[in-house]
């Protein structure tokens, strides 16, 4: 049977008999010690060897096994061991050679040591003994965390060895050597790794140490931990062995090796662990515990500058916070990424992440990739505390009871309106110049009763929490971040429906769709929120005002030919404060193909071009809802034979008839407006 044997004493060499037994092939795993044993689950297809064995032994094993291919997945400092794999087989290959049989394929599966700190607080020394003789020039407890093995040369110096605190591995083996040495019980800590940031550093407070003494044992063996453990309590660090990368294949070229030497695939189980990460205000110490405890965790962090900035991951930071960059970046590292294990990779969003973040569509790309096969990760969201929360308990203020929305880094349609409305306004800001367009806004809509409660780098050491006039907002020049809150005492409410009066309306000599019609066209056009609409033949705007005042995320189009028109129109848009309309002088149908394609159309006056706008429209969308006006007999007819030309459905034709009272005398009579046809229609595809 064509065999593998795996040397292992890494948490790559581990992971590499999963993937073989995952992919049905036969393979025997060679362990120094009963631990290494115990940590490897049972398989059919996994043989498991322990003991130590030396050249010689390590031939006749070889040999005996008729096994194909030896990977050494030793540690990094079991040189003796790597050399006397490599002397064995090289030995068997000259045997071979002679006998023209096979020979045995030797890989070196090099384990990743992941992004070097460029610290003055590391030192490194080509020998334990070496780093022993360092020792005994410092004061303070160590650390020593370089394995039961090399224990013997930190207890030859007494003074040195009083002070050792040892972490091993909870195994007999490595107990019965610190028993030899004759430490102390309470100097050994016998725990399984991997072992955490926030680990580590508990242990140095726990025991007051000093120093820290580690091989450079790379991402599986917990290096860069120690390493962020260390500078983070200020201490330095003794590293046995030279800063740089080992000879040898990568996890995923060691697999490709194999694959093709047997011909068959090795499913690779390596996948992203992603979490998107709420970060606050930014201040460390507004995070929340999930939160710090995933930012500690993190191989690879993602986001703004400002957001990283404090904080330094196992392998590596980028400053990418759109999925342009991020999806590309990842499927690469997915792709390239040594070691089959979990990668963490923290993406960190300002605020919470369901709250105005740019996280639900960075977690919508992630999850069509994920689903799509072109990347293979787990996703998470991890929320945050949103610098609205922060304000409101700042200044012993509710949100439940306030609008709130964002200006940060976008335009805000009828934010003036909005504010009017309302009683209590929370806005998400950008810097000072978003401070002060509020105050020149409210100033412009005569809203200078409004008190501004602005809330100035929330969280860091430089907060301050501002009371302000719209006249002082305008004047303030102190640039950062800033999240205000507006009372507005003259809040005049929200109307639940539209029905504005036609004298609320500037309107001149230009005729004006009546009241009544207006309200039971705009029911019968069906509208939404994010509607697109055309209002061709506008006329003093009124039909464009309701609509757009129904919702702030409609957007209306005032379509209108007569220069006294477009001026009214624009007259009543600025009465109303509503920006989400947009005034176009133009005919119709011309001008409609140069406007973003609508939804709904509305049309008030054809200028006797009907036929011709219900062709652009259809071409512009065919399935468009449209409302037409009627007054003459001519356009009714039209509008009957017009119909017949397009494929519609929900055809709805209506006569309004209104009769408004009015005073004569003591007297109430009765007066007749003109009647009014309504028809509308969905376009549909044929």
């Amino acid at each position: 049977m064509r065999n593998i044997l795996i040397f292992a004493g890494t948490t790559e060499g581990r992971r590499l008999s999963e993937c073989l037994a995952a992919a049905g092939m036969a393979h025997t795993v060679c362990v120094a010690t009963e631990y290494g044993e115990l940590v490897l689950k049972e398989h059919p297809l996994r043989n498991v060897h322990r003991g130590r064995m030396n050249r010689e032994e390590m031939k006749d094993f070889i040999q005996k096994g008729n096994f194909e291919a030896v990977v050494d997945a030793t540690h990094p400092y079991a040189e003796v061991v790597t050399r006397n794999i490599r002397e064995a087989v090289e030995e068997i290959n000259r045997l071979r050679e002679n006998e023209f049989e096979t020979k045995v394929s030797c890989l070196r599966l090099k384990r990743e040591m992941g992004a070097e700190k460029a610290d003055g607080g590391v030192r490194y020394f080509e020998s334990n003994q070496a780093c022993a003789m360092a020792l005994k020039e410092t004061e303070g407890n160590i650390l020593l965390t370089v394995g039961s093995k090399e224990l013997a040369a930190y207890c030859v110096s007494e003074e040195v060895k009083s002070r050792l605190y040892v972490r091993v591995l909870p195994g007999m083996e490595s107990l019965s050597v610190c028993m030899e040495q004759r430490l102390k019980g309470k100097q050994v800590i016998a725990m399984q790794g991997p072992f955490s940031v926030k680990l580590n550093e508990a242990l140095i407070e726990q025991y007051g140490i000093s120093c820290l003494v580690t091989k450079q044992s790379g991402m599986a063996g917990g290096y860069q931990e120690k390493l962020e453990a260390a500078e983070r309590a200020g201490i330095p660090v003794f590293v046995i062995g030279q800063p740089g990368q080992e000879e040898g294949d990568s996890f995923g070229e060691v697999c490709g090796k194999l694959e093709q030497l047997f011909g068959r695939k090795i499913p690779s189980d390596s996948r992203l662990q992603i979490t998107l990460a709420g970060v606050g205000m930014g201040q460390k110490s507004s995070l929340t515990g999930e939160v710090q405890h995933a930012i500690e965790e993190a191989d690879i962090l993602l986001g703004a500058e400002r957001m990283l900035a404090p904080y330094t991951p196992r392998l590596e930071k980028k400053p990418f916070y759109r999925a342009g960059q991020i999806i590309p970046y990842l499927q690469e590292l997915w792709k390239t990424h040594p070691l089959l294990e979990q990668v963490r990779v923290v993406i960190l969003f300002s605020g919470d992440t369901g709250f105005y973040s740019g996280c639900g569509a960075l977690y919508q790309a992630l999850r069509e990739e994920t689903e799509a096969g072109r990347l293979k990760a787990s996703l998470r969201i991890l929320p945050g505390i949103s610098s609205v929360a922060y304000l409101a308990s700042c200044i012993g203020e509710s949100y439940e009871d306030a609008a709130v929305w964002s200006i940060h880094g976008k335009e805000l349609c009828n934010l003036a309106r909005r504010i009017r409305e309302e009683r209590k306004t929370f806005l998400l800001m950008s810097g000072v110049r978003d401070v002060n367009r509020l105050g020149r806004l409210l100033t412009e809509a005569g809203l200078t009763e409004c008190e501004i409660t602005a809330g100035y780098q929330l969280s860091y050491a430089d907060q301050q929490i501002k009371r302000l006039t719209p006249e002082e907002c305008c004047a303030l020049k102190e640039e950062g971040l800033y999240t205000c809150l507006i009372h507005n005492p003259q809040a005049v409410g929200r109307m639940l429906t539209h029905g504005l009066a036609d004298e609320a309306f500037i309107r001149d000599q230009v005729p004006m769709t009546k009241e009544e019609v207006r309200e039971v066209s705009i029911c019968k056009m069906k509208l939404y929120p994010g509607a697109v609409v055309y209002d061709i033949g506008s006329g003093t705007g009124s039909m464009a005002v309701e609509i757009a005042g129904l919702s702030h995320e409609i957007q209306v189009y005032a379509i209108e030919q007569k220069k006294e028109a477009v001026s009214l129109i624009a007259k009543n848009q600025k009465r109303f404060g509503l920006e989400n309309i947009t005034v176009k002088e133009t005919k119709a149908p011309e001008g409609l193909t140069e406007l973003p394609a609508a939804t709904h159309a509305l049309i008030g006056g054809s200028g006797g071009r009907l036929r011709e706008i219900l062709s652009v429209l259809y071409q512009i969308n065919p399935e468009m809802r449209i409302a037409i006006h009627a007054v003459s007999l001519e356009t009714i007819s039209e509008i009957r034979e017009i119909l017949s030309l397009y494929p519609v459905k929900n055809v709805d034709i209506i006569q309004l008839q209104v009769n408004r009272a009015r005073g004569a005398g003591r007297y109430h009579l009765m007066q007749a407006e003109n009647p009014v046809w309504i028809c509308t229609f969905d376009f549909f595809c044929a």
